[in-house]
């Protein structure tokens, strides 16, 4: 009986965390799908970020007990310098280049996306590599989550995008801006 009562608690917990890791993904799915994304996007977007959700942690796990310390904070730096980035490159073009679509959603530019959105999974992973946890479940559930989170963002962000018009990538931008910014800080 307690050892079935310790298995859902750690599954509970586990299940808190991974929602807690996937609602950056889905705040910042809203920002970036207020640019006007595809659906055929989006799912592309959400299976790359459910899968970044999962590769983070693993190299996280692996490095464990030698890095943890050190590259968590520094983690939290580079992933809200980079999406003030992005934040910065959408509002500078929505100002001065209008019409264009700025945050790619094919190659290296989902690859910096997926990557920002997931470097607190890595630090979490750093962290599971230094405790006993059911590393599977973890891992399985912060994938599930991260990309289920991400489409539903992606999803209301186009929707809220639709409405707001041309000023839809202003918001996104500043919106990506802002919590790279409460990243750091």
């Amino acid at each position: 009986m307690d050892q079935v009562l310790f298995q859902w608690g750690q599954f509970l917990t586990l299940l808190m965390i991974a929602f807690a890791l996937s609602m950056d993904a889905f705040s910042l799915g809203i920002g970036v799908g207020m640019v006007g994304i595809r659906l055929r996007e989006i799912l592309k977007v959400s299976i790359t970020i459910g899968l970044f959700h999962i590769g983070m942690p693993i190299v996280g796990i692996l490095v464990g007990a030698y890095l943890s310390e050190l590259v968590g904070d520094i983690a939290v730096f580079i992933g809200g310098g980079v999406l003030m980035a992005i934040g910065l490159h959408m509002l500078w073009n929505g100002f001065v280049n209008g019409d264009q679509k700025v945050l790619r959603t094919k190659g290296f530019g989902l690859m910096i996306f997926a990557f920002s959105v997931s470097l607190d999974a890595l630090t979490v992973g750093f962290s599971f590599g230094l405790i006993e946890v059911n590393r599977l479940l973890a891992i399985s559930l912060f994938g599930i989550m991260g990309g289920a989170m991400s489409y539903f963002g992606l999803l209301l962000g186009r929707s809220v995008g639709g409405w707001l018009g041309d000023y839809s990538e202003l918001v996104g931008g500043l919106i990506l801006f802002c919590f790279g910014l409460k990243f750091i800080l």
